[in-house]
């Protein structure tokens, strides 16, 4: 169906549309005749009513035809022909209709417009033609329109493929770092590897259990974080200290899931696992606006070789953000002295509208 045929609305607008043409055909008929201006628009108002509708007809050729070189001819004669049968309607309904009105009193002389048969004929053919045109241009928009819809779905499926790669990835490297730490501590003490692979097993539900929830609250990232250095204090003892100042205003905001974790990893292995002493993980999490920052500090040691680049958790959390948030993110990992400090600062949004924008 015609997509002006199919809203009731758009068929009135469009029929409003042909007000002016009406005026103009009635004004020229009248100032070339003896006819009354009356007499012009009752004989060209049904015309032009009928001939709105099938200036619609040009739309089931165009969008069975679309133009192309090597259909240029057979265009030409299609259109060329239709265009002759649409003059023809034009003017046999206007030549009809001063014919019926001319047995009236009223308008008795309305005969003396059949002069203007050639125009009204040369007007259709202009008409029709130009519908033509209008329909090939707004179907072309269409199809941009839809183009670009496609596109963007397009984009949208391979950001969530390249987010769910990524999450994909943290897991395995995660689990790996845990099962060294583990088979480490079991030859030196079997009790406390036996208590590490109990948090670790609680915290592998934890992080499962997130099942396809791209998103989750902040205050759930933060338990999982917790949760992780829960194991990793099993390890550690009092070497492991771990301190916290969250705003409350952050704790709705919405994170992509599992992405402080590699970050509070990164802390322990290259961080306090380094100290003989060991040292503290800052983690802080502050609203600014319509922006939350989360901050990750750890001291390490200054005088250890630094990577020339950062590592492959690093590297996830800041193309995780830049896929997920684009230039609405910002990250930063760097030293500081004896701190190593990472920030992440991107959009508070609801859990729900973060997964829905995923």
């Amino acid at each position: 169906m015609h997509p002006i045929l199919a809203s009731p609305r758009r068929l009135l607008l469009y029929l409003l549309s042909w007000t002016p043409l009406l005026a103009l055909l009635v004004a020229v008929t009248w100032q070339s005749s003896s006819a009354t201006w009356q007499q012009a628009a009752a004989a060209l108002g049904p015309a032009c009513a009928l001939f709105a509708f099938v200036c619609l007809s040009p739309f089931y050729i165009c969008r069975s035809r679309p133009i192309g070189p090597s259909s240029t001819l057979n265009l030409l004669v299609t259109f060329g022909g239709a265009a002759a049968a649409g003059g023809l309607i034009f003017a046999w309904s206007a030549w009809e209709t001063a014919s019926a009105l001319n047995a009236t009193a009223a308008f008795r002389g309305i005969a003396r417009l059949r002069t203007h048969i050639p125009f009204w004929f040369a007007m259709g053919v202009l008409l029709y033609l130009l519908s033509a045109g209008l329909h090939y241009a707004a179907l072309a928009v269409a199809a941009s329109h839809q183009a670009e819809r496609r596109a963007a779905e397009a984009r949208t499926l391979a950001r969530e493929s390249e987010l769910q790669a990524l999450r994909m990835q943290i897991n395995p490297h995660f689990l790996f770092n845990s099962l060294h730490s583990i088979s480490a501590l079991a030859s030196v003490d079997g009790a406390r590897a036996r208590e590490m692979c109990v948090r670790l097993a609680g915290f592998l539900r934890s992080s499962l259990g997130l099942g396809d929830r791209a998103n989750i609250p902040l205050s759930e990232e933060l338990a999982l974080a917790r949760s992780y250095l829960e194991v990793e204090q099993v390890r550690f003892g009092a070497r492991l200290r771990v301190e916290e100042e969250i705003e409350p205003e952050c704790e709705a905001c919405g994170v992509p899931a599992l992405l402080l974790q590699p970050l509070v990893e990164n802390a322990v292995k290259h961080g306090i696992a380094g100290l003989v002493e060991g040292g503290p993980i800052r983690l802080t999490a502050q609203r600014r606006g319509a922006t939350v920052a989360i901050t990750i500090e750890n001291a390490f040691d200054p005088e250890a070789s630094a990577p020339g680049k950062l590592g492959i958790g690093l590297s996830h959390v800041r193309r995780r953000l830049q896929v997920r948030y684009g230039d609405d993110a910002e990250f930063a990992a760097g030293p500081s002295g004896g701190v190593y400090r990472v920030v992440l600062r991107f959009p508070c949004e609801s859990p729900m509208a973060s997964s829905s924008r995923a």
